[in-house]
């Protein structure tokens, strides 16, 4: 009896099996005939200016070091540390009892010498008058008109010893040689100091506008100068020049690019490139790093993709999936330059007509059909 009912049990659990493998078959068949539907891009080509993102510091568009011209205490420091200065302003008083002193002996010597010369001019004049007549001899006149000549040297001498008073007078007060921010004062009151001495009183900046000095290296620029020669990139006429500063914020104000350096640093590799920003509301400081964002010219076929599309290899290459004329997944190694607005900019592997797949890459493989639906750059973003 317990044969009977096992065997019953084998035959109904064989008739069940049987009745639904041939639905199981069919619904995996039909499971493996459809088709996945992904977003594609068709690729095409137009003009893009390229920008190379370079290293650089900010540096002052003027920069002065205050120095004593005369030597002497400094009686008065005129101005705030960290401050704003104009041209001409009052920074520093020395003592000038001593240079007062030297003006007035100064102006004694040219009295003095005024007077030696009245008398000697009236001599040679005399002497004039009697030579003509012999009544002294040509030596006579010879002297008086030597000593004549002599007197009006020194009335020339005493003048130049004024002048010279004059202007260390002058120095005493040390006055501001350009506009700008001023640094800290190396000085106080009381302290001596000696004419044109190596160590600065104070050093003064002018920031608006100013400088930012950026390395290229020269290998780059050869590159771009390879480029430029063999049609490549089309060179531009826009030499503005936008800054990204240390916490990744865009610098409100573009700059111009002024020159290039004409030599390669020998340390660095690089050539420097200077280009000037406004700095109304005092930003950028001296010595400040930043990133300078460079027009290095137009690309006028230029292939742009979004960055999602890319993905990499195990070996580290840039890939991006296509869709093939059979409708099947193609995966493509391609090469990538720069980043301009969100997109790789791609030198090789794409060509003008491909269907480039930007949406639904988690579900597919090469080789897999699609169904490919194309989407705006828009939505591609």
């Amino acid at each position: 009896m317990r044969q009977t009912i096992k065997l019953a049990s084998v035959i109904s659990v064989a008739l069940w099996m049987a009745a639904c493998s041939p639905q199981e078959e069919k619904a995996h068949a039909g499971t493996g005939s459809q088709s996945m539907e992904v977003g594609i891009l068709n690729i095409v080509a137009k003009p893009q200016v390229i920008q190379v993102e370079l290293p650089g510091r900010s540096k002052a568009f003027l920069e002065a070091e205050v120095r004593p011209q005369v030597s002497g205490i400094i009686t008065k420091r005129s101005f705030a540390e960290g401050g704003t200065v104009k041209q001409g302003e009052s920074l520093y008083q020395i003592d000038s009892a001593t240079y007062k002193a030297a003006l007035v002996s100064a102006n004694a010597d040219l009295a003095r010498a005024n007077a030696s010369l009245a008398s000697a001019k009236a001599k040679a004049s005399r002497y004039q008058q009697l030579v003509k007549t012999n009544a002294i001899s040509k030596q006579d006149f010879d002297e008086a008109e030597a000593a004549y000549k002599e007197a009006l040297a020194s009335v020339t001498v005493a003048e130049a010893a004024i002048n010279t008073a004059k202007i260390n007078l002058q120095y005493t007060e040390v006055l501001a040689p350009i506009s700008g921010r001023i640094g800290k004062s190396s000085v106080t009151a009381g302290a001596l100091v000696t004419a044109n001495q190596s160590q600065t009183l104070a050093t003064i900046q002018q920031l608006d506008p100013i400088n930012v000095d950026i390395a290229q290296s020269s290998v780059q620029l050869l590159r771009l100068k390879a480029k430029l020669k063999q049609g490549q990139l089309l060179a531009g006429d826009n030499a503005d020049v936008q800054l990204l500063l240390e916490d990744g914020s865009v610098y409100a104000y573009p700059g111009k690019l002024q020159f290039a350096e004409v030599s390669v640093d020998e340390n660095t590799g690089s050539v420097i490139l200077r280009a000037e920003f406004p700095n109304p509301e005092g930003i950028l400081l001296p010595g400040m790093y930043v990133r300078a964002m460079l027009n290095a010219g137009t690309d006028p076929q230029a292939i742009m993709i979004p960055q999602k599309a890319i993905t990499r290899n195990s070996k580290g290459e840039a890939v991006a999936m296509v869709v093939n004329d059979q409708g099947l997944v193609e995966a493509r190694t391609v090469t990538t330059a720069e980043v301009v607005d969100h997109q790789w900019r791609i030198t090789a592997g794409l060509a003008v007509g491909d269907k480039l797949i930007v949406e639904g890459l988690q579900k597919i493989r090469p080789g897999a059909p699609v169904t490919p639906k194309v989407i705006s750059e828009t939505q591609a973003q």
